[in-house]
């Protein structure tokens, strides 16, 4: 079946931020906002700010806000709306998740991370180490091409594997993780399958059954929604967690357990918008659409620069991170601003990636996201050839 290709043009006129000349190549450390997002957070503010419970309209407003977003969010991750939650971000989410999971732990219970997570999965289990006396292990990744080694995360497993944590896309070098395939090997040695994934949903659409993961965490944010966070955890663990909450708060549904405090309804408006402007262009279009200008990059790529990571589409999103010959990635960053072109430098808190593939002052990373052009890619190489 074709797919119908994606309207860029009628995609860009929904942003007032794409509106001027910057070209965004910056969309791994966050996307920009179409125009309906602002509008619904604002619309929220205006019309039905109020906390929840209450016996007047905008309180009920409130109340069947959160409901929606819970049932917007399960639809987004293909699990049941009981499974899901929201908080300030991924990062803090994660410490108190793996805190919540902690209460069940032992001295010398093992933990498997890996080299090609971002530090939000990393840190939160090595903090929880530390006060639990757990062992953190590390899965390596392949330097050649930088994705992650199975054989080696195998290899870390042992019958006191509890939990293995790894990213399903690295936010660094754009590499995609098999889900499933960690997601068996950590069931097989009875541990959960804990995904990162912040830098998958924004490119794939995400469906936690078919991928196996017991625990997901992703970022609205990186996929055009507000500064917000969100996970999912398998329904049988959340009945038999202990959460941190306060005593009055309520226990269903159960992914709210985990909630704590009064949620940012604003960004629940937000968050709705935004699932419901992706579900407008259809993830095959998008994909496709994302597709084709990273082949058209990495054709086009100058000499004088160096990729880390898959040289083709296969495998990877189209987030790539380079290193430009004579320039130190702090100065290539600030030259392409100087050219109205936005791209991040450094680690991107994926400290040990950078450990691994030893680039000790991190790199250039350019992400592609579906409202990108192709006369923007090409603006992009150009700037890059003269760098």
């Amino acid at each position: 079946m074709s797919v119908v290709a994606l309207d860029v043009a009628a995609v860009r006129a929904r942003f007032s931020a794409l509106d001027r000349p910057t070209a965004f190549f910056d969309g791994p450390g966050g996307t920009q906002t179409p125009d309906e997002v602002i509008e619904a957070m604002a619309s929220y503010l205006r019309e039905s700010n109020a906390n929840l419970g209450g016996p007047f309209e905008t309180s009920r407003r409130s109340d069947a806000l959160v409901v929606s977003a819970h049932h917007a969010a399960a639809r987004f991750l293909g699990c049941g709306a009981e499974e899901v939650g929201f908080g300030q971000n991924m990062t803090t989410l994660n410490f108190m998740l793996t805190r919540t999971l902690g209460r069940e732990l032992r001295a010398g219970d093992e933990i498997v991370v890996t080299r090609l997570d971002h530090d939000g999965n990393i840190s939160p289990w090595l903090e929880l180490a530390h006060d639990l006396d757990l062992v953190v292990r590390f899965a390596d990744l392949r330097e050649e091409d930088a994705t992650l080694d199975l054989d080696d995360l195998e290899r870390q497993l042992t019958g006191r594997t509890r939990v293995v944590a790894f990213p399903w896309a690295s936010n660094a070098v754009g590499t995609i993780a098999d889900a499933r395939r960690v997601a068996d090997l950590a069931h097989q040695a009875g541990a959960l399958a804990w995904a990162d994934a912040v830098h998958y949903a924004p490119h794939r659409p995400v469906d936690v059954r078919e991928a196996g993961v017991d625990v997901l965490l992703c970022s609205p944010y990186k996929f055009c929604g507000p500064h917000l966070g969100l996970f999912y955890a398998r329904r049988e663990l959340l009945e038999r967690w202990r959460p941190y909450k306060v005593r009055p708060a309520p226990d269903e549904p159960l992914g709210a357990r985990l909630e704590t405090g009064t949620l940012p309804h604003e960004a629940l408006a937000g968050f709705l918008a935004a699932v419901r402007y992706l579900d407008s262009l259809g993830w095959d279009a998008i994909m496709a659409h994302e597709r084709e200008l990273g082949e058209r990059f990495l054709a086009g790529l100058p000499a004088g620069l160096r990729l880390h990571g898959l040289p083709t589409m296969e495998g990877r999103t189209p987030t790539f991170a380079l290193s430009v010959s004579g320039r130190t990635p702090q100065e290539a960053s600030e030259r392409l601003a100087e050219l109205d072109v936005a791209a991040w430098w450094g680690d991107y808190y994926a400290v040990e990636v950078m450990r691994r593939l030893g680039l000790r002052e991190g790199a250039l990373r350019v992400g592609i996201v579906h409202y990108n052009t192709a006369e923007e890619v090409d603006r992009l190489l150009e700037a890059l050839a003269v760098l």
